[in-house]
């Protein structure tokens, strides 16, 4: 991860590859995502404060990319909150991100170190950070009991692995 953007390995043959936030949007944007999500940098939800506000910078900065690339504006684009479990943290990109014209916006940084109360202590901290009128969604948390209590903080929308690696695993 740079300020550029971050560089990857394919799985299938070992190339590398380099996404920047307007190489994101520009792919999004090419596919017709009805909803395109801006680049962030996630870190682990338990990482040192300074960690978490690094990466919490970066991704404002390349939110603010992301959205100078946004060509088509029939296609929503999400901001996505980070912050990890630091209350502050998650107000300052909260309130940072609220003062640009996201169509929505992604509590991301969760599930990825966190306990269950810690996650939901943020995820209802979050929720109430957000505009009300605007779709709210949880990245990467996706269990029957993470789903309801986040609905029950508003929260609009989810995504998880969850489901696949189930399925994978032959489960119903």
């Amino acid at each position: 991860i740079t300020e550029q953007g971050a560089r990857f390995r394919s799985y299938v043959d070992g190339r590398i590859f380099k996404l920047s936030p307007e190489e994101s949007i520009a792919i999004q944007t090419a596919i017709g995502s009805d909803i395109m999500m801006v680049l962030d940098e996630c870190v682990q939800s338990t990482v040192d404060d300074s960690v978490a506000l690094k990466a919490m910078e970066r991704t404002h900065r390349w939110a603010l990319r992301s959205l100078a690339a946004r060509t088509n504006p029939d296609q929503a684009l999400f901001a996505i909150m980070q912050g990890g479990l630091v209350p502050e943290l998650r107000r300052q990109s909260a309130a940072f991100l609220t003062q640009h014209p996201f169509d929505g916006f992604a509590v991301g940084g969760l599930a990825v170190g966190d306990s269950r109360s810690q996650r939901e202590d943020v995820t209802a901290y979050a929720a109430e950070l957000l505009p009300a009128d605007r779709p709210r969604y949880l990245m990467g948390v996706g269990t029957p009991p993470d789903l309801l209590y986040a609905i029950g903080c508003g929260i609009d929308m989810f995504d998880c692995v969850i489901p696949t690696s189930l399925a994978w695993q032959g489960t119903a």
